[in-house]
């Protein structure tokens, strides 16, 4: 049996069909949640912003258009939940120096990875918040460049250096 598309189960659950909404939150659930995860100082913060940006799609399902993919609409409510998150507090948040792993099946970290991944926090926190959202969006998000421009409301050429720049300062950074 194939499955729905994410924009026609959203269509189906903006006309009323909330069982359409099940298998979307599904499909988003730990991306969603590690985008948060990536920008803010914890778990508890993360997990609000998480539930609020759930709630704005909730809140925005009958003004959905299929016009653009369901995961660039999705993630530019986060962008734009996160962006106000930001402006509300109006002081820099740098990322925890130690991330819970949203995956909590997952085994323990060695040593070596543990510092890979410090360094790599370090690194993204390091990053000018426009880079790291774009970044975020890309590898947590899995946005296509036109995706990213719609999430961020900004040309697909500005996406593309954005990203690209990221990319490049983290893998300077990184290099053993």
């Amino acid at each position: 049996m194939k499955e729905d598309t994410d924009e026609t189960l959203m269509l189906n659950y903006a006309r009323g069909n909330a069982s359409a909404f099940e298998p979307l939150y599904a499909r988003y659930r730990q991306p969603l949640y590690r985008y948060f995860l990536r920008h803010v100082s914890d778990a508890t913060t993360a997990n609000d912003l998480y539930q609020g940006c759930w709630e704005k799609v909730i809140t925005a399902r009958e003004r959905y258009t299929d016009q653009s993919p369901f995961r660039a609409w999705l993630f530019k409510i986060a962008h734009n939940h996160l962006v106000d998150h930001y402006r509300s507090n109006r002081e820099s948040q740098p990322l925890p120096p130690d991330l819970e792993d949203p995956n909590p099946e997952s085994p323990s970290l060695s040593i070596d990875e543990d510092a890979r991944s410090r360094r790599f926090r370090d690194a993204l926190a390091a990053l000018p918040q426009e880079q790291r959202d774009t970044f975020l969006l890309r590898m947590e998000g899995g946005l296509s460049l036109e995706q990213l421009a719609i999430a961020t409301g900004v040309n697909p050429e500005t996406a593309k250096s954005r990203l690209r720049y990221a990319t490049r300062k983290l893998k300077e950074v990184l290099r053993p």
